[in-house]
């Protein structure tokens, strides 16, 4: 992780400024989220020379947050000093041939001495046979409550009743 540079002052532009009064006035018939108005705060106030500290205080949020926003705003402008970074999605785990494989497997007998399956009786098995190198019990169990299977509960029985 490479070391970011420090933020060491903000200076808006008059037509930036006058945007971020008016919209934390609420004169432009929209409703500020906590975070939009934290946002539009902050950068007023570190325009008026406050510290990164002192207005990470201020606005009851924190330095590093503080200096996020700040740092948007020289780099890419007002819009997106306003608005949230896209999160990044983790890759899949497994692929559609390796679920479907998981689940063919699942619902097929458990192996010769064990009863019914388990999340971790499945994790075992699918890299002995080869489906994948290696996999966890939670993406195990995620494909399976994906599938809507619970294969380590018994079987739903219709019971005649007694009378």
């Amino acid at each position: 992780m490479k070391p970011t540079a420090r933020f060491t002052g903000l200076e808006l532009s008059e037509a930036d400024r006058e945007l971020l009064r008016a919209r934390g006035r609420g004169s432009h018939r929209e409703r500020l989220t906590a975070r939009q108005w934290r946002r539009i705060r902050t950068l007023l106030l570190l325009d008026e020379g406050m510290s990164v500290r002192a207005t990470a205080i201020a606005v009851g949020g924190y330095p590093r947050e503080v200096s996020r926003v700040a740092k948007r705003y020289a780099e890419r402008g007002l819009d997106a000093a306003l608005s949230d970074d896209p999160r990044p999605h983790p890759e899949r785990k497994l692929d559609s041939a390796q679920e479907a494989a998981i689940v063919a497997m699942v619902c097929g007998p458990p192996p010769e001495g064990h009863a019914r399956w388990t999340v971790r009786l499945i994790a075992e098995q699918v890299v002995k046979r080869g489906v994948v190198d290696e996999i966890g019990r939670e993406t195990v169990r995620v494909t399976l409550a994906s599938h809507g299977l619970k294969p380590w509960r018994e079987k739903n029985v219709v019971r005649p009743r007694r009378r």
